[in-house]
């Protein structure tokens, strides 16, 4: 039996605006990373979605962003370490009172964007991350979006660290992401087919025909595609076909 977690972010709508299918997706999940306030989310989807969460039995961890809602925290910001450190904590800090409001366990922390980027780039600002999260709550679990990050993880003892995988973008040879400007449809089967084989041999398939090695105990799901509950409800099929098992991540660590 192999474990799995699926994540996707969520809980990014704000004010009269909306932003992927929260309520469609949140069935067909284990982990929900939801905005923490800065590039998506308002207080009021910050409490609807941690409830939405609650009643489907989704792990909770806060996907925080740059403090740029009007470029969804796509841009890039000249940004201390510790300064990024601080918009992780604050937005951390709003999520878990909705949290503890709601009875649900705080798992664990995706950074967003350009923040994520940033943190990809510059070593020292992944670090500043990771500190402040081991001194608010070192149980808490770092969900590596590359393995340039991944590897600063591996610094800290007390930080528990996931590999993330993708299944509805495409992989260049160096194992970086081809982001789309605008999400597309994907053919359900050919993603789910890119699941099972992260989920059990940890390879996918990069534009070239290049197998690479993604060792992933996490697969992210963009619930703004399109056809997004399409893709999950054939993921789905393959996990009962393939004796994989799907768990929150503080199942997994």
């Amino acid at each position: 039996m192999v474990q799995i977690d699926i994540n996707c972010d969520m809980g990014e709508s704000f004010g009269n605006w909306t932003m992927g299918r929260d309520e469609d997706v949140m069935p067909y999940i284990s982990s929900a990373n939801i905005a923490g306030g800065y590039h998506g989310g308002d207080p009021h989807v910050m409490r609807e979605t941690v409830a939405l969460a609650a009643e489907h039995d989704v792990g909770v961890g806060v996907h925080p962003g740059l403090p740029d809602k009007m470029g969804f925290g796509r841009r890039k910001m000249d940004a201390t370490p510790e300064e990024v450190r601080d918009y992780v904590t604050y937005q951390f800090g709003a999520l878990r009172a909705f949290c503890d409001q709601h009875g649900v366990t705080f798992q664990h922390v995706k950074p967003h964007g350009a923040m994520y980027s940033m943190l990809s780039e510059s070593p020292d600002h992944a670090r500043a991350v990771m500190e402040g999260i081991l001194d608010v709550d070192d149980d808490l679990i770092y969900l590596a979006t590359d393995m340039n990050i991944y590897e600063v993880t591996q610094e800290y003892d007390d930080l528990d660290a996931v590999f993330e995988g993708y299944v509805d973008l495409d992989y260049n040879p160096d194992r970086s992401l081809i982001v789309e400007q605008e999400k597309e449809t994907r053919d359900p089967e050919n993603v789910a087919d890119r699941f099972v084989s992260i989920a059990t041999e940890g390879t996918v398939e990069a534009v070239n025909g290049e197998t690479l090695d993604v060792p992933a105990d996490s697969i992210c799901i963009h619930g703004d595609t399109p056809n997004a509950v399409d893709i999950l409800e054939a993921i789905h099929d393959r996990i009962d076909e393939h004796d994989i098992e799907l768990a929150p991540l503080h199942e997994i660590v």
